[in-house]
């Protein structure tokens, strides 16, 4: 598992996390073949994006954080795993979308674990919440598409 040894170096960790995570959005959502698929996944890659923004507010010391309580349906952990690729279908999409999303929240949840600083668990546990809050609304998305 990475080490951190300063706050300023979670965040550039965490700031590059949702660069990676916005253009993958981006690129998923110019793969869709649907409207819908095209819309929902480029508005998750602007929601990387404010992300960003707000870590990057954080690291300026202008943002604290707030912690919430996040759901979980669960549909993802019983998914087979699919490659991201050009035309998935929407459900396909969506699987790749909330398989990312789960690991993403399994790293900072781990990450904040490890962390000895309460400074730095509260950042990497606020980044797992925002992960969980993005695979609650794929896997509502999802339940709704495919049931």
């Amino acid at each position: 598992m990475k080490e951190f040894r300063t706050v300023s170096e979670v965040l550039d960790f965490a700031i590059a996390n949702e660069v990676e995570a916005h253009r993958f959005y981006s690129e998923l959502s110019q793969w869709a073949e649907r409207a819908e698929a095209a819309k929902l996944f480029e508005e998750m890659a602007i929601d990387e994006l404010q992300h960003r923004i707000r870590l990057d507010a954080i690291k300026a010391g202008e943002v604290t954080i707030t912690l919430e309580e996040v759901g979980n349906l669960g549909i993802a952990d019983s998914l087979e795993e699919t490659e991201p690729k050009a035309n998935l279908t929407y459900a396909q999409a969506l699987v790749v979308a909330m398989q990312r999303e789960k690991n993403a929240f399994r790293l900072y949840t781990r990450l904040a674990l490890a962390a000895r600083e309460s400074d730095v668990k509260d950042i990497f546990s606020k980044l797992a919440q925002e992960e969980a809050q993005h695979k609650l609304r794929l896997e509502i998305e999802y339940n709704l598409t495919t049931f």
